[in-house]
């Protein structure tokens, strides 16, 4: 007696001969039971290997239209404008997930004939999203995303495949920030640019992987100031942090955005530091480094994904924040860049302030414009020690 899956097409054949064999047999007899189970068996197998072509989704819209007694007028309530409704029906557009949506609750069309899917179900729908605010061209001039033919009405199609090149559903959701908690509400930030901004984050995360895990509490943040002293220190810094399994990358912010970092532990135990270089500046980029650096040690939670984003000010008023760890972090990032017994011997009031920059620098081993930087905020005043802070000069290392 044949009892177990068909798998070639030699058992199919003797399975048929059998069947032949028994199609005398009485209900409710042995031979009876044995060809109830082996046409079970034929159609598993038949269903696996000649699967019925599922119908086209066109075909399906005007065999319903041609049902309900609809034109293609009656069309545009669902797909958008005439002119749309037009070019889905000639195969000249595809349609868009909102349409999708809107045929199967309109019209009653199955997901999975619309999606060519057998079993295929729309994608949970998020309220508090709207598709249409991304910034998504400006995402394609970034070359974030590929140029794309038909933007409107194909919003959340373009965004949720670029949501799956970042790593999937589950992490866009830690982006929401949909908590009263998060700091980024008290901001002027965009909320779809800033998500935009942390999907690319997550995307070149997921594309550039470290073999070396991060362990808290291996990094000795008093080494990295003293990288600053060379002028490919940047540089270094991202080889420093990589060898120790920490990504760096750096990501220009988008308009209606004021970021000037992230530290993210994502997905697998990935940890990430992100720069924007919205002030491309050496002390700058110091600065907010070490701010990042101190947020990921004293601040985010190890094995589990956790995102903190820093929006600065103004670079004429750039106050410690109100936020309790931001202010720590920057009060500790200062203090790593120039240790405060040093800062204590500074004259802001000397005459020959930019002499006192080069025998601190020099005395810490560190950039100038780190000192300079400091003495600039300290005083409120971006006008003066210009010539130390090196404009530009970040940016053409990691050649944006």
């Amino acid at each position: 007696m044949i009892n177990k899956i068909i798998k070639t097409e030699k058992e199919y054949n003797k399975v048929l001969s059998r069947i032949d064999l028994l199609m005398d047999a009485e209900p409710n007899t042995p031979e009876g039971d044995e060809i109830e189970l082996l046409v079970t068996l034929i159609e598993l197998y038949e269903d696996k290997k000649y699967p019925i072509d599922m119908p086209d989704p066109i075909a399906a819209i005007k065999f319903r239209m041609e049902q309900l007694g609809l034109q293609q007028k009656d069309l545009v309530l669902f797909i958008g404008s005439k002119s749309k409704v037009s070019e889905v029906l000639n195969k000249k557009r595809p349609l868009s997930l909102s349409m999708m949506r809107a045929l199967y609750k309109g019209l009653g069309i199955p997901a999975e004939i619309l999606m060519q899917e057998q079993g295929k179900a729309f994608p949970e729908e998020i309220p508090e999203i709207d598709w249409t605010k991304f910034p998504i061209q400006e995402m394609i001039n970034s070359g974030w995303i590929s140029p794309k033919k038909n933007i409107k009405g194909n919003e959340e199609d373009i965004i949720r495949g670029y949501i799956q090149e970042a790593g999937g559903m589950n992490c866009f959701s830690k982006l929401l920030f949909r908590t009263s908690q998060t700091p980024i509400k008290k901001y002027r930030t965009d909320k779809y640019a800033l998500m935009a901004w942390c999907l690319r984050i997550m995307e070149l995360s997921k594309k550039h992987t470290l073999e070396k895990k991060y362990q808290p509490g291996t990094i000795n943040l008093s080494d990295l100031p003293k990288l600053s002293y060379f002028k490919n220190g940047p540089l270094l810094a991202k080889e420093y942090l990589e060898k120790h399994g920490i990504q760096f990358f750096i990501v220009p912010h988008l308009r209606k955005t004021f970021l000037d970092g992230a530290a993210m532990i994502l997905d697998k135990n990935k940890t990430v530091i992100a720069l924007t270089l919205r002030y491309d500046r050496i002390d700058n980029f110091w600065f907010c480094l070490l701010h990042e650096l101190i947020h990921l040690s004293k601040h985010l939670h190890a094995g589990k994904t956790d995102i903190i984003v820093d929006e600065g000010k103004t670079q004429r008023s750039r106050p410690i924040k109100k936020y309790s760890k931001e202010k720590e972090a920057d009060k500790k990032a200062q203090n790593t860049l120039i240790p405060e017994k040093y800062w204590n011997n500074v004259d802001l009031n000397a005459k020959d302030l930019a002499k006192e920059v080069i025998l601190l620098a020099e005395k810490l081993k560190i950039h100038p414009a780190i000192i300079a930087g400091r003495i600039q905020f300290e005083k409120n005043n971006y006008r003066i020690m210009r010539q130390f802070m090196g404009r530009g000069e970040v940016s053409k290392l990691f050649s944006l």
